[in-house]
């Protein structure tokens, strides 16, 4: 079970190239050193900002990135290095774990600083991201050095597995939407069995993976690169951590770009709601695309998935299409427009008997190649989203809200519904908060980037995050196209716009619109 709220289009659809690995530097003259504005260490060894200098005064070993057992190694001008940052930031001076960096220098002579990137999730890992998305960045990688990393809990950074292969092949077969009460009882008890597992995986560090431990990890990366303020660019997921960045050091904003705005307003089941109204909205403007009524449309995919749910899907691969893995092929093609035809193609071999076609798209999801190996993506996403929620729904919460979500969505409310109580049930660690804080009183403009058409992240949460940052913080910017994310995605618009705050500071009006 993974939840599509969080996950960024971003990294789904990006070739996930890169492994980093430490080792010696790959050049000379100010590789790997400290610039000369790194915050100096007091006589006490404590930077002027509380922290041990040996955090603030490291020096980055950057290095060749190393090939891992699932991407090639990136090549080109990339390097990796690896940071030390606390494990528990309440105790800056104790234990500290290794975050994995990647960064391509500023190619041309006008350098601004480091521009450090989030592609979403959470759980998303930016150092196999980076390198496939910085062709869509050539002029910001003109003037800025490319920067990312894999957060702590995250792949290169202490990654955390909760499950093995198999078990999660095993557990396909659960029904996360239960009809009857022993259905029920295994839906709760395989949540329950997850988050044992996670811990067991994790140890200490399950309760240090928050969103606010990681905007605390940025806050050091910005002072060993030696910027005086951070520049940012955060897709779905980080846009939530770039707002609590900025709620932590609004002095320290520099130029953030939060593209696919998460609802910081919401509480996990406003988000599952949130979410069913923007995948529905997402499925209605394609089935209209196909000259399709929507009502209609929807409800024929309704049927179908309750009669996969009865008897799931024969595929050529000899596994069983699930009512769950059906709906999640279904949710990919709908971050992308471009993906639409594939969504055709696989629902029209479904209502014919053949699951094949679903099953592909939703191992592309879930990040299981052909050998039956998993990515430990949703993993991430899972452990630190429940040390961030601390709402906890019931069984008997959820039923009553399942009529609501169902008039939401008829395909997708039953399913985020029963996710809603499942996601986090039993989770051995307990929640941070119920909404995210991210006001940033007198920070600098932050450019907020919505998609009119985006399902994971509607676009009425643009709208809330600049609400909660506060009065002359958050600008808009409005794309009406369909999709997650909107920067890079054909309009020359918003990446010009984009592009002029990044590159010269210049704020747009707040609430321009790209058609």
């Amino acid at each position: 079970m993974s939840r599509f709220v969080r996950w960024s289009a971003a990294v789904a659809a990006a070739v996930l190239v890169s492994g980093c690995g430490g080792g010696s530097s790959g050049g000379g003259g100010e590789e790997g050193k400290a610039r000369s504005d790194t915050p100096s260490a007091s006589p006490t060894g404590t930077s002027a900002a509380g922290l041990p200098s040996a955090l603030t005064s490291q020096r980055l070993d950057w290095g060749h990135c190393k090939a891992t057992e699932d991407s090639p190694a990136p090549g080109g001008d990339w390097q990796c290095a690896t940071l030390r940052v606390p494990l528990d930031w309440s105790r800056p001076e104790g234990d500290t774990i290794g975050l994995a960096l990647i960064r391509a220098r500023a190619g041309g002579g006008d350098r601004i600083g480091s521009l450090l990137f989030n592609f979403g999730g959470p759980g998303g890992s930016g150092v196999s991201t980076m390198p496939a998305f910085a062709p869509t960045m050539s002029a910001l990688h003109e003037r800025y050095d490319l920067v990312s990393w894999d957060p702590r809990g995250v792949a290169a950074s202490e990654g955390i597995r909760c499950r093995s292969d198999k078990d999660i092949q095993t557990a396909e077969v659960v029904d996360v939407t239960p009809d009857t009460p022993a259905e029920e009882q295994t839906y709760f008890q395989d949540a329950t069995d997850f988050g044992n597992g996670c811990e067991r995986a994790a140890g200490k560090l399950m309760a240090h993976v928050s969103t606010t431990d990681t905007a605390r990890d940025m806050d050091l990366i910005r002072q060993v690169l030696g910027d005086a303020k951070t520049h940012y660019f955060g897709f779905s997921y980080g846009t939530e951590l770039g707002g609590v960045y900025a709620h932590l050091f609004p002095q320290r904003v520099g130029r953030l770009v939060l593209d696919a705005v998460v609802d910081p307003s919401a509480d996990s089941v406003g988000h599952a709601e949130n979410q069913a109204r923007g995948f529905q909205r997402a499925l209605d403007d394609y089935l209209k695309s196909r000259g399709q009524d929507p009502k209609q449309g929807s409800r024929k995919i309704a049927n179908m998935l309750k009669r996969i749910d009865a008897r799931p899907l024969s595929t050529s691969s000899g596994r069983k299409l699930t009512q769950t893995l059906a709906i999640t092929g279904i949710v990919l093609p709908l971050y992308s427009e471009s993906r639409w035809p594939e969504l055709t193609s696989a629902l029209a071999a479904a209502e014919r008997g053949d699951g094949s076609e679903l099953l592909s798209l939703a191992d592309a999801y879930n990040d299981r190649d052909s050998s039956g190996h998993y990515g430990t993506t949703t993993h991430a996403q899972r452990v630190i989203s429940c040390l961030d929620d601390k709402e906890r729904p019931t069984l008997q919460d959820t039923k009553k809200l399942l009529p609501e979500f169902e008039k939401i969505s008829p395909v997708f409310g039953d399913f985020l519904g029963w996710d809603a109580a499942g996601w986090c049930h039993g989770w051995p660690v307990a929640g941070q908060y119920e909404t995210p804080e991210v006001s940033a009183p007198r920070a600098a403009p932050i450019l907020l980037v919505g998609n009119t058409g985006d399902p994971a992240t509607p676009y009425e949460g643009t709208r809330r995050m600049a609400d909660e940052l506060g009065r002359g913080v958050g600008v808009e910017l409005t794309w009406k196209g369909e999709g997650h994310v909107a920067y890079g995605r054909g309009s020359d618009c918003v990446d010009s716009t984009v592009d002029a705050y990044l590159l010269n500071g210049t704020v747009p009006k707040d609430g321009k619109v790209c058609s």
